[in-house]
């Protein structure tokens, strides 16, 4: 640690003091992720905003973080662990009330971009701060305890925001998060060792412009692809171009630059390596239902939002459940945690492969809780195996990657879920309205049709919307299958994982 009091000169009950103060700030951070989207709807009519204009309070705070979180080794370099974590949490409040202050579409945009940027390293830097803080045999405990605050905000955030926008308006969801980012600044000064003397690290500018263009452009990609319909739009595809270039820059400098902003080096440690690509299929897996669901149960089976809080917090029960059970999952081959958890993930993906409309609540709550037993059970292996092999003075600008490529996960496997709902809702609608003519004998068989009747346009409204509704849930099987799919796929990289002694 680049501190005056080093981690093996810290006290037990400092240690876990500093924690609690680090899980806080980084809960308060992970708690807003999923937030804004449960705002958006009262939002949009309190700024008589479009759609498209209001989900730019969403898109530029995932640009902000997406470009920032990559700067925390630099930040941590120039100015220390805790100047950087005090800082950046204090920063994240601030802009959290302003948030909740602002009076126009510009300005919550604003406060929404600052916030994204500011809070970026808290997450990855308070898994740098637990990791070594705590001797390494206690690795697997620390990660399952920090791990909560990755699975658990994002649940916390949306149901508990949407009670108090339903209750009160829109602007508490974001104050409600104030007064514990306070409390969590507080505790950070005064646990925290005190920062040593920065080593005045050079930001090697190139290499983080060049990043940050191809991060914001592959982010813009994925958030506004849907809408313009991906390739047919010249701004999807101008923003490629410039992703694809800049990201070449990125390569070519980064490989022979002496210091460059990302060391590329760590990526010959092969546990970080494979850690990187772990991590990005538990970010494509670990959200997706999450974002998936709600939309299918409200739109199309008709579940109120109360259930559907319901079933997202059994998920967070779920979590509970499985980081609990990495106390002893933790201490075995990091294989066995990984595999089980992305198996268990897999069949909660098959599971929801076989649901349809008419799906009854105790389903999809043992489902929601399955998910959440998965990964609980996933984080803490998946941690102590990336960073069993690297050096500590490593950990902050290792972290930052680790975390940077779980949220792109999520994006572009979300962003790829959505895209084929609608391709596959449109492709079967067009089919199954193939056969709804005069001329089709078979639906002039007795009884075959039911309750449904094609004698006038009132009827055909009614039947039009059934096969809209089935042809819905047809695309969302399809992503539940692409869901399973990638679990497989991580089950089978898990394999390849093995045991480490990180170094001093």
């Amino acid at each position: 640690m680049s501190q005056s009091v080093t981690s093996a000169q810290l006290s037990v009950a400092r240690r876990y003091a500093i924690l609690a103060s680090v899980v806080l700030g980084s809960t308060l951070y992970a708690t807003t992720l999923l937030v804004a989207s449960t705002l958006l709807p009262a939002m949009q009519g309190a700024f008589a905003a479009t759609p498209d204009e209001i989900a730019w309070t969403t898109t530029f705070n995932i640009l902000a973080t997406a470009i920032a979180t990559p700067m925390t080794g630099w930040l941590v370099a120039r100015f220390g662990r805790r100047r950087t974590m005090l800082f950046c949490v204090g920063g994240f409040t601030v802009a959290t009330w302003l948030c909740g202050q602002a009076e126009s579409l510009e300005t919550v945009v604003l406060w929404r971009i600052v916030q994204g940027a500011i809070g970026a390293p808290v997450v990855p830097l308070s898994n740098a701060i637990v990791l070594d803080t705590f001797p390494r045999r206690q690795a697997g405990m620390v990660s399952s305890v920090f791990g909560m605050t990755v699975v658990l905000g994002p649940v916390i955030g949306p149901a508990l925001g949407g009670i108090l926008a339903e209750t009160y308006n829109w602007r508490w969801a974001f104050y409600m998060i104030v007064p514990a980012g306070i409390l969590a600044t507080v505790a950070l000064r005064f646990t925290l060792p005190a920062d040593g003397t920065g080593t005045h690290t050079r930001l090697d500018w190139l290499g983080f412009l060049a990043l940050a263009t191809t991060i914001a452009c592959v982010q813009l990609v994925f958030s506004r692809g849907q809408r313009l319909d991906w390739y047919e739009s010249t701004e999807i595809i101008v923003e490629t171009g410039i992703a694809a270039l800049a990201f070449w820059v990125f390569l070519a400098h980064s490989l022979t630059a002496r210091a460059p902003f990302l060391n590329l080096r760590l990526l010959l440690n092969r546990n970080y390596a494979l850690g990187l690509v772990l991590v990005t299929l538990y970010g494509m897996v670990n959200f997706t239902p999450i974002v998936l669901l709600p939309s299918l149960l409200q739109a199309y089976a008709g579940y109120p939002d109360s259930i559907i809080g319901l079933i997202v917090g059994y998920r967070g029960i779920g979590a509970t459940i499985g980081f609990a059970c990495t106390l002893v999952i933790g201490r075995l081959d990091p294989r066995i945690g990984l595999v089980l958890g992305y198996g268990l993930l897999a069949v909660a993906g098959i599971w929801l492969t076989q649901i349809d409309l008419n799906v009854d609540v105790d389903t999809l709550l043992l489902n929601a809780a399955l998910q959440g037993l998965a990964v609980g059970i996933i984080w803490v292996p998946l941690t102590v195996m990336t960073f069993a092999t690297l050096e500590s003075r490593h950990l902050a600008e290792a972290m930052a990657l680790f975390h940077l490529l779980r949220n792109i996960g999520s994006s572009l496997f979300i962003s790829l879920c959505v895209t084929e709902i609608v391709r596959a809702t449109t492709a079967n609608y067009s089919r199954m309205t193939e056969l709804i003519t005069p001329f089709n004998k078979v639906l002039g068989v007795p009884n075959l049709m039911g309750g449904w009747s094609t004698e006038t346009v009132t009827d055909l409204a009614k039947l039009s919307r059934e096969i809209n509704r089935q042809a819905s849930m047809l695309g969302y099987i399809n992503a539940f299958g692409l869901f399973t799919a990638a679990c497989v796929i991580a089950m089978l990289f898990s394999l390849l994982a093995r045991r480490g002694q990180r170094s001093a």
